[in-house]
């Protein structure tokens, strides 16, 4: 049985998504004439996780968070459809630390959203787990989603290292008990990452060493 393993986010660390999350939302919103800045957008939909309830609640939009969620989301596979790509090291990363240790993915997207990315780029193979929205209760920054992983990696969620690259999905691996690398970029570099174990400029810094130096010795800090 394994000792350690990998839990990925898949937006913003698998998938250079969140532009086209962004262009998604903005052309759904603007049929209401409603404008979000990027700024606005990173704080409340990436960092906290909840824009749609903030549209509705600050902004005026008559229709309800999930009826949100559902227009945009085929406007949002088209785009992915034709201009998904990799994060950068994400490829080399995934072979990695899956030639050392099993991995999950634990994502708010849904199964559709991963399968775009996944089967092109041929990365399912070496996934042991894949958690979708479909498959929990409560979406980041709840726990849930990791806690599904870990149980399914058969592992305790203190064994399993999630990789994140926002502030809802660090709170949400905190709360799991899981140790948490961030890896910001640029949609996410304002992000509160004070509750991660250790914040790295790429993954390419992330190694089957770094993994279990965070199990089994704690660690905190940047790198």
């Amino acid at each position: 049985m394994p000792d350690v393993g990998v839990i990925f986010d898949f937006d913003g660390v698998i998938a250079d998504t969140e532009e086209l999350q962004y262009r998604s939302y903005s052309r759904i919103l603007a049929e209401f004439g409603i404008a979000v800045t990027p700024e606005v957008y990173e704080r409340e939909w990436i960092a906290a996780g909840l824009g749609p309830e903030y549209a509705v609640r600050e902004l005026g939009l008559p229709i309800a968070a999930a009826e949100l969620r559902r227009r945009k989301e085929p406007v949002y596979h088209a785009m992915l459809r034709d201009e998904a790509k990799l994060m950068p090291g994400a490829a080399a990363a995934i072979a990695r630390l899956a030639a050392e240790m099993p991995l999950a993915v634990a994502t708010n997207s849904t199964r559709a959203d991963l399968a775009l990315v996944l089967d092109p780029y041929d990365l399912r193979r070496h996934f042991s787990a894949i958690v979708t929205r479909e498959d929990y209760t409560g979406r980041k920054p709840a726990p849930d989603a990791f806690l599904v992983a870990a149980e399914r990696l058969g592992l305790p969620p203190g064994r399993c290292v999630v990789i994140e690259d926002a502030t809802k999905g660090v709170v949400a691996a905190e709360s799991a008990g899981c140790p948490c690398v961030a890896v910001p970029h640029r949609f996410t570099a304002n992000n509160d990452f004070t509750r991660a174990s250790i914040v790295v400029d790429s993954l390419d810094r992330v190694t089957g060493d770094l993994i279990r130096g965070l199990v089994t010795g704690g660690g905190r800090g940047e790198t």
